[in-house]
């Protein structure tokens, strides 16, 4: 069975995807551009304008009124290429975790609340994907903005040094806790469709960690190495991850395998630290 095309569309009461036409292996249908806007209001935030494409700015701006601020989940390009400029057409700011990433606006804070119009917005920082990623909780709408933490198709690849697997799994833990308390139920991701079950998929995506995490203990037995005397520059080896990658994702295609050493990487760095 084929999965249906992701195209964006309105979520919620507050959420408005505008999917950019950045389509990739590692975009998937392209990025997810959100705006976030109070129903009734027509002030808005806009998350992660994406790549400098005049039609796909165009179609974020159409919908997205006066926008307040442009908010970037993390610094990778295919979410920040058009943030400045996008900014100053739409006469705001740009904020993110990282001040490099920010212009005329101050870098966010962990649990801030951006309030715009009456939309509410809580910032929480979730890194691990990279160092400055961040989620967005619109608690009125029960929706968590994951960034590239999760994606609305596969798992996300984290690229080491930027990414770490050990905060990486200690954000999937506060993702997860958002759910507990009931303050999210859907997951909105930066890249493919809306995840209506946020406790199964952040659920899967542990499980996953430690399926593969356990797979790289075995490429190592199975290389002659004990996964608990590792060097701490395992993860700069220059072959090791690679022997690791044709053992390990050996079903993969192998034009993924270029991601899947980033991957590895951090695997090994994890497994180093332990």
């Amino acid at each position: 069975m084929v999965a249906e095309a992701w195209v964006g569309g309105t979520y919620g009461d507050r959420g408005r995807c505008v999917l950019a036409p950045n389509p990739g292996l590692m975009t998937l249908d392209g990025t997810n551009t959100w705006v976030l806007r109070e129903p009734g209001s027509d002030r808005s935030i806009v998350v992660d304008p994406g790549p400098l494409h005049d039609d796909h700015l165009d179609a974020v701006a159409e919908v997205a009124g006066q926008v307040e601020a442009v908010v970037v989940t993390h610094h990778h390009l295919d979410h920040t290429a058009a943030a400045r400029s996008f900014a100053e057409r739409m006469g705001c700011g740009v904020r993110g975790l990282d001040p490099a990433q920010c212009w005329r606006s101050e870098p966010l804070v962990d649990e801030e609340v951006l309030t715009v119009g009456g939309l509410e917005v809580q910032v929480v920082t979730t890194p691990g994907h990279t160092t400055d990623s961040i989620s967005l909780v619109v608690e009125a709408d029960g929706a968590l903005l994951t960034g590239d933490m999760v994606l609305g198709r596969g798992t996300t690849v984290i690229v080491h040094p930027d990414g770490d697997l050990g905060a990486y799994f200690d954000s999937i833990a506060r993702m997860r806790s958002l759910v507990t308390s009931g303050r999210v139920a859907s997951l909105w991701p930066a890249h493919g469709p809306v995840l209506p079950d946020a406790a199964g998929v952040l659920d899967h995506y542990v499980v996953h960690r430690r399926e593969r995490l356990a797979q790289v203990k075995v490429a190592l037995q199975r290389l002659g190495l004990s996964p608990t005397e590792l060097p701490p520059d395992v993860a700069e080896h220059p072959t090791l991850p690679r022997q690791v990658v044709e053992v390990v994702y050996a079903d993969v295609d192998e034009s993924l395998w270029g991601a899947a050493e980033w991957s590895v990487r951090a695997q090994l760095a994890y497994l180093a630290r332990r």
